[in-house]
């Protein structure tokens, strides 16, 4: 009785150890997963606004949920006002992307000053969003419609969704 209690003792000991190693590397691999990668559009191109970074919430975006894009960026001088247009396509399919525009000031406190800031934008896609990769383009213009910066960025819409089907 007693070498089947250790048995059984050394048994879970290997299974707890086994399983909180599991756990460990399956958080180290979500904490250091890669952000999304972006380009710029115009690699040549000397834009004011220099971007460093996109985050996008959560990731993969859930359909029927809010998600969010925040790009940190950096302006050497202060910005009054201005546009963001976004382009957005399905990755792989030809067609005219879906475009949006929204003020400056929708998406951070205007006027901008000079230095570090975050462009912070909101959606709500439909339920019936298909999923898969999908490319942004950003076109951000001054009020006198000058392009301070274009970045493109791929985001992944994921197969499940937040609304139940009966």
């Amino acid at each position: 009785m007693a070498a089947h209690c250790t048995c059984t003792l050394f048994f879970l000991l290997c299974l707890s150890t086994i399983t909180l190693l599991l756990c460990s590397f399956h958080a180290h691999a979500h904490a250091h997963a890669p952000p999304p990668t972006f380009k710029y559009c115009d690699k040549n191109a000397d834009y004011s606004v220099k971007a460093s970074g996109v985050e996008i919430l959560p990731d993969p975006v859930v359909r029927g949920v809010p998600f969010t894009f925040k790009i940190p960026a950096y302006t050497p001088e202060p910005i009054q006002s201005g546009d963001l247009v976004y382009e957005i396509s399905f990755a792989g399919i030809d067609g005219p992307p879906a475009t949006f525009l929204h003020d400056l000031c929708e998406e951070a406190p205007c006027p901008v000053p000079a230095g570090n800031f975050v462009l912070v934008h909101t959606e709500l896609l439909p339920p019936y969003t298909p999923s898969g990769t999908y490319n942004v383009k950003l076109n951000f213009k001054d009020h006198n419609d000058k392009i301070l910066t274009c970045i493109t960025f791929p985001f992944n819409i994921g197969a499940e969704s937040s609304i139940s089907t009966i």
